[in-house]
């Protein structure tokens, strides 16, 4: 398999970065955002980015959902179930069944 070329590209706030897929997210701006709550820090930026994306930036959000509904969300993989799962649990929570 060869490797993808790298390209350089500017976003709107001016950070340069190199890419080389086609995800247009800037890594520094990315890396410079704070989570709308603190749940989300904890997840990598392609989970964090799934759930704000599906209007899901609260733990009472996340528990009108299932698993499963999560899982669905593009950038969402099985790695962040538990953290979600404890972020819950630590709040009363849990997902829908």
């Amino acid at each position: 398999m060869a490797a993808r070329t790298k390209t350089q590209r500017t976003c709107p706030k001016g950070h340069i970065y190199y890419k080389s897929s086609d995800c247009p997210t800037c890594p520094i701006c990315e890396q410079e955002r704070e989570p709308a709550a603190y749940f989300l820090s904890r997840l990598s930026a392609p989970a964090r980015r799934a759930l704000e994306a599906n209007g899901v930036t609260t733990l009472e959000k996340l528990a009108e959902l299932s698993e499963q509904e999560v899982l669905r969300f593009h950038g969402m993989g099985p790695a962040s179930l538990p953290k979600l799962r404890e972020a819950l649990r630590a709040q009363g929570l849990t997902f829908r069944s």
